[in-house]
């Protein structure tokens, strides 16, 4: 079974991450609900990296906290700067995880179309522009995306952090995979543009780049006079952090062999081997990320059947996006994760796949 449905991979932390883990396993003050907002060097590591990414010098004691892993933290943001009935700009498709966090917040999600223009994807500006209502608190965003791998442009960056400016709104910036990039273009944070810093926060982890999945730590970094109440929140939901994982995630983000660089070529190996394989199918190509996304209502099949499908003949497990935005857009996708799979057992997906589908 190729396994192409799980946000997994087989690709190993940073050695230095599993060694002060081991280390840490032994400790006594990493067996504790404290520190609540997450140990010292973690904060700085993790201010010190958006402070880098951004170009703006983050405080690490009042404007970075640590949460339990990305998701969390993104759902901690959510609950501090939320009320019932609020709005949240966020891409259609988009990972159905981040969505119904605006839900379980009492937000209202709203989506924005990602077109697909020579083969990629891009962000509809129109309609972004024309999302901003009364009721609008945040633009949610994440580069590259999940589960389609687009990665802002320039243009849309600006578009943005300009509606975000007249709407009044926060941007809630995941950045779990902003360095898994297959294109040559640097990394861009919406945090540069203009002024948008004080109305950026940022949610990052340790399970996508360093591939750390199962240590669940994640960091939250943005202005200071929103982070208080996103601490708060975080004592509130879910205590503390993963004690033994803390120090690993530190080491991950401070080693010079971070691994980070290598594990994307690997990725992109393995991308580049199934676009090649799919050619001829209507697959979208993602500039980062670790999956890609075929349209099968395109050649005649929803997505679910499609699955069944794979599963059931081809021995190959790949989810449907119902559910992952809207009907019109998202549900017409079949999603491919290709970061658990090596290329050879990748090589010769092509037939295990039509004859799956009786093409």
């Amino acid at each position: 079974m190729l396994r192409l449905e799980n946000l997994d991979t087989d690709i190993a932390p940073p050695a230095a991450a599993i060694d002060a883990t081991i280390t840490a396993i032994t400790r006594d003050d990493a067996n504790s609900y404290l520190p609540f907002l997450g140990i010292h060097s973690l904060r700085e590591a993790a201010a010190a990296r958006v402070s880098t990414a951004t170009g703006r010098a983050y405080d690490p004691d009042v404007e970075c906290i640590v949460s339990a892993g990305g998701l969390s933290g993104v759902l901690n943001v959510f609950l501090a700067i939320l009320e019932p009935g609020d709005e949240v700009i966020i891409t259609d498709p988009a990972y159905a995880g981040l969505i119904n966090r605006i839900r379980l917040a009492g937000g209202v999600p709203t989506f924005v179309p990602l077109l697909v223009s020579d083969g990629a994807w891009r962000l509809d500006l129109d309609a972004l522009r024309s999302a901003v209502t009364a009721k609008t608190r945040a633009i949610l965003t994440m580069s590259p995306s999940m589960p389609s791998g687009i990665v802002h442009n320039r243009e849309e960056w600006t578009a943005i952090t300009e509606v975000a400016d007249r709407a009044d709104a926060w941007i809630v910036h995941d950045a779990a995979m902003e360095r898994i990039l297959y294109t040559d273009a640097p990394v861009l944070h919406p945090a540069s543009f203009g002024q948008a810093a004080e109305r950026v926060i940022t949610i990052g982890s340790v399970s996508k780049e360093y591939r750390m999945i199962g240590w669940r730590v994640g960091w939250i970094v943005g202005p200071r006079r929103i982070m208080n109440d996103v601490g708060l929140v975080s004592l509130t939901n879910v205590v503390c952090q993963v004690g033994i994982g803390m120090p690993g995630a530190a080491a991950a983000l401070t080693t010079r062999d971070d691994g980070v660089a290598a594990a994307t070529a690997e990725w992109k190996r393995r991308r580049d081997l199934i676009l090649q394989e799919i050619g001829d199918f209507p697959a979208v190509a993602p500039d980062g990320g670790w999956s890609l996304l075929i349209d099968t209502k395109a050649i005649g099949m929803e997505p679910a059947e499609a699955s069944r499908r794979l599963f059931e003949r081809g021995a190959i497990a790949a989810t449907p996006m119902t559910g992952w935005g809207t009907a019109e857009r998202a549900d017409r996708y079949l999603r491919f994760v290709f970061a658990n799979e090596p290329v050879q057992r990748l090589t010769g997906i092509r037939e295990r796949i039509r004859t799956a589908w009786g093409l």
